[in-house]
């Protein structure tokens, strides 16, 4: 079995497309994933399959739908990669200053080109961002709600679902967890 991150977009926020941890898990339970865990209220699940990636991708979304009525875009990262994306980070935690965060959209693949150029050309004030293979990293100087550079990520056409830096770290220390 191999382990992965399933990350929900948009569920639990301001009030919309709600769904419980508990009725989640045990949804993907009953659907053959094993060693279910969730992570918080924002869509953040840990778990095993024999599925490969596409094919675990296809079976949370139709199982959300099926249960919730909710159509979600799933990310879905290997264990493997999850932890590669922690250590690729071209930002360094320890030199954060006060106010600033580090974030990372995970993408549904690798943006485009064209893509690229769009969120390149964005005036993102200070923010800074990578893309290394399908993962954005930003470095967001002052309040994430606020930064000109989250709110343009629709740019790249390439959809995604972001997560701050603790959230990746928690995760990532599951993965670890489910591993041994």
């Amino acid at each position: 079995m191999t382990i992965y991150a399933a990350l929900l977009r948009g569920i639990n926020v301001g009030g919309h497309n709600k769904i419980k941890m508990a009725e989640l898990r045990e949804v993907l339970e009953k659907a053959g994933c094993k060693q279910v865990q969730t992570y918080i209220q924002s869509g953040n699940v840990i778990l095993a399959s024999d599925l490969d990636a596409d094919s675990l991708q296809d079976l949370i979304e139709k199982e959300i739908n099926s249960a919730f009525g909710l159509n979600i875009p799933v990310i879905i990262r290997s264990g493997a990669d999850f932890t590669a994306i922690l250590r690729q980070c071209p930002y360094d935690e320890a030199s954060l200053q006060e106010g600033e965060s580090i974030h990372v959209s995970m993408l549904s693949g690798i943006p485009t080109a064209e893509g690229m150029e769009r969120l390149a050309a964005v005036d993102r004030g200070i923010d800074e961002y990578t893309i290394i293979g399908p993962d954005l990293y930003m470095l967001i100087r002052n309040k994430f709600n606020e930064s000109k550079l989250a709110d343009s990520l629709n740019k790249l056409g390439t959809p995604g679902t972001v997560r701050n830096w603790k959230t990746m770290n928690k995760l990532a220390d599951m993965v670890k967890e489910l591993q041994m």
